[in-house]
């Protein structure tokens, strides 16, 4: 947005920032939440808090540096009312794990360390974040952020206290970080109506099973070499010599990879199938579901683990949708998917929440190059949160304009009708 922009948009955006920052306790920090979400969107190539400060005719650098570094309102509460206001607006299909790199030099931003850095697409010196967006063909909207913290910094005391990071912060894998998000979601009444995930998740027997046993629908992308059984394949006990340990139940057949399974059906199996309007025409390609048990050790502990007399469990492995895609262009399939949706769930149901990742990509675009996402030269775990949460207020904010820009809104928090208290 130019400058002339951003003015016609003033009085939107303190109605948007008295709501969604509601929980900030001052009215001077309000005040720079709508200065900085201004600067946010106005045009320009660096969102730096110094390069922001130069382009607004009321910015002040050193006002910003402490309120977005040193100041102590609470991020999530924002994040919270964004959330809130949000979902029911979007009208989200699914929600949507995925996580966000950022490149850095040196090794005292907060969370820093050599490891995959998608944004450059190899190992490199990056930040790494997890987040849960919920999505629909027309907008996403992200609802939580989580900074992942790597081993190395666990038990690194002068980083972390020269960062910030707080004493109950430690390492913990990315698949639990999207899960932390997802129940702190669900304490605040809001579940998915499906979650999607790449396969740096899907892939993951444990978060697969972690969705499950939150009651949560998922379509998940994984791997072409993830090991499956046929729906129809059945364990069988070897008999017992009455010495040494009874045998377990198991698979006569070894499991295939799911690439060898999809194409042993041919190509005239696949179906094709039409998912969305893209800007060149309608988005098509071929596809194929199946109904499949996931093999691997792992699988068969969770499986075990599940059952309701884990010592007399009959090895049965759980049945779940594979999705598989073969472009007309390709000697093979190229995608697959798992799904635990009811095995009657159509396929153009399926091929659609496995294809809407793309708004997450087409938006992040905006969030960093528009929004400036990963502009942040802060170092603090503080700032690093309150500056993710300022990004994610004003995409918010843009996104409210593009899908209606004189909708209603649930009330707001600060704005609800006071009920008695009760005393404990």
């Amino acid at each position: 947005m130019d400058a002339h922009e951003v003015n016609r948009a003033r009085a939107q955006l303190a109605l948007f920032v008295a709501d969604v920052f509601a929980s900030v306790p001052r009215k001077d920090q309000r005040a720079k939440s709508d200065c900085y979400l201004r600067g946010l969107m106005m045009d320009g190539r660096r969102k730096s808090i110094q390069a922001m400060a130069e382009r607004l005719p009321d910015g002040n650098e050193q006002n910003l540096q402490q309120f977005v570094n040193q100041s102590t309102w609470d991020p999530v509460l924002v994040r919270r009312r964004i959330a809130e206001r949000m979902v029911p607006r979007l009208g989200p299909d699914a929600w949507a794990v995925d996580d966000v790199s950022f490149p850095k030099d040196g090794r005292m931003s907060v969370a820093v360390a050599h490891q995959y850095c998608g944004a450059l697409g190899k190992q490199a010196n990056c930040q790494v974040a997890v987040s849960v967006h919920a999505v629909s063909d027309t907008a996403s909207v992200p609802l939580q952020w989580r900074l992942f913290v790597p081993e190395e910094w666990a038990d690194d005391p002068v980083r972390r206290r020269k960062t910030g990071i707080p004493d109950e912060v430690g390492h913990r894998e990315k698949w639990r970080l999207a899960l932390d998000s997802i129940d702190e979601l669900a304490e605040w009444g809001l579940v998915p109506p499906v979650l999607v995930a790449d396969a740096g998740y899907g892939q993951n027997a444990d978060f697969r099973d972690g969705l499950e046993r939150r009651g949560i629908g998922y379509v998940v992308a994984i791997r072409s070499d993830m090991s499956v059984h046929p729906h129809d394949a059945l364990p069988t006990l070897p008999p017992w010599s009455g010495n040494g340990r009874k045998p377990q139940p198991r698979y006569r057949d070894k499991p295939s990879p799911v690439a060898a399974l999809a194409a042993g059906h041919g190509r005239q199996a696949f179906a094709e199938v039409t998912w969305r309007e893209g800007s060149r025409g309608p988005m098509r390609s071929r596809f194929l579901s199946l109904r499949v048990r996931p093999a691997g050790i792992k699988s068969r502990r969770l499986a075990k683990a599940a059952a309701t007399d884990p010592g007399r469990w009959d090895g049965v492995l759980p049945e779940v949708t594979l999705l598989a895609e073969w472009p007309a262009d390709a000697e093979a399939p190229t995608d697959y998917w798992l799904s635990n949706l009811p095995a009657d769930t159509p396929i153009a149901d399926l091929v659609r929440l496995a294809k809407i990742r793309w708004r997450i990509e087409h938006d992040y675009r905006e969030l960093k190059h528009g929004l400036g996402l990963d502009h942040f030269e802060g170092r603090s775990w503080n700032g690093w949160h309150h500056h993710v949460t300022l990004v994610t207020a004003a995409h918010a904010f843009l996104t409210e304009q593009r899908l209606a820009p004189k909708a209603d809104t649930p009330d707001s928090p600060s704005t609800r009708p006071s009920t008695p208290s009760r005393t404990c």
